[in-house]
């Protein structure tokens, strides 16, 4: 069971992307973030509080904590990767999501003193060889910008950061409060951000494009997915980013399906690299057990 939880989660992640290239025909990257945010966590807001009632509100111990993950999961992890999808493609965005065990269990092993086992390292390891498999031809074609892959890699440490910070803090709220207080306190922060960035490039058609892309991205990614990112976690932050390492075989489906991109030799030839990576460390035989 938890495996096919696992492999939702990366479908579902996945399609983040491919949600907001459609979105950013509408407006710009970080107020099309703000809405999403602030509608998903109203919606939340107005479910925990005022239709369901049976959560109680943060005490003052957690509030600073709740600041620092919307701040990295949110303002920072997802304001930055809208920003880097005007620059970068969707497929290579998923590989770079897939970036993200490596760095949490290196900052795992620093921060929690979790052990990682060597073939947890080995698996992580052949699955990066098939990233950059993937990636590289990119790079050298200049499909991407290196500003959009700097921006992009500064998310990604955010989400690692945050990924271990939840593990560590320990917070002891149900998920979807959790993630009630993440988002609204996320598009708070990027509400002073966004018209700092773009109040001379702002621009905004309440088209289809912008209208779909806002639904999924609400309910589908901010509610239903990061609930799941949430239950993951619990279990373990490195088995739980360990499932990011599919984001790029679904990514490139979806992307060559929804947005016409391309898959080349080098994408399949990493997917296989990727998909071996992945059950060298150990992730797959793992959840199947719990």
């Amino acid at each position: 069971m938890s495996t096919v939880l696992g492999l939702l989660f990366s479908l579902l992640w996945s399609s983040a992307a491919i949600a907001t290239k459609f979105g950013l025909a509408s407006t710009t990257p970080l107020a099309l973030a703000a809405f999403r945010f602030l509608s998903a966590g109203l919606l939340l807001l107005l479910y925990v509080y005022v239709f369901h009632r049976n959560y109680s509100w943060p005490r003052s111990r957690h509030w600073l904590p709740l600041i620092g993950l919307g701040l990295l999961n949110t303002t920072i992890y997802l304001g930055a990767t809208f920003w880097a999808l005007n620059d970068v493609s969707a497929g290579l965005f998923n590989l770079f999501v897939a970036t993200n065990p490596l760095l949490v269990a290196v900052l795992s092993y620093i921060w929690l003193k979790r052990s990682i086992s060597i073939k947890e390292w080995l698996g992580m390891l052949v699955a990066a060889i098939g990233l950059w498999i993937a990636a590289w031809p990119s790079i050298a074609i200049g499909e991407a910008s290196m500003s959009g892959l700097i921006i992009l890699g500064i998310g990604m440490l955010a989400m690692a950061v945050g990924s271990v910070y939840f593990k560590k803090v320990d917070l002891e709220l149900p998920g979807i409060v959790i993630n009630t207080w993440q988002l609204c306190i996320g598009g708070i922060l990027t509400l002073p951000l966004a018209y700092v960035l773009e109040k001379d490039t702002f621009f905004f058609k309440p088209d289809i494009h912008f209208l779909g892309s806002l639904l999924w991205l609400v309910f589908i990614i901010s509610i239903g997915t990061m609930l799941l990112w949430f239950f993951l976690l619990k279990r373990d932050p490195v088995k739980a980013n360990n499932w990011l390492f599919m984001t790029p075989i679904f990514g490139f489906i979806l992307a060559a399906i929804f947005l016409q991109e391309t898959i080349t030799l080098f994408d399949k030839a990493a997917t296989v690299v990727v998909v071996i990576g992945l059950f060298l460390s150990g992730s797959v035989k793992k959840f199947s057990r719990k």
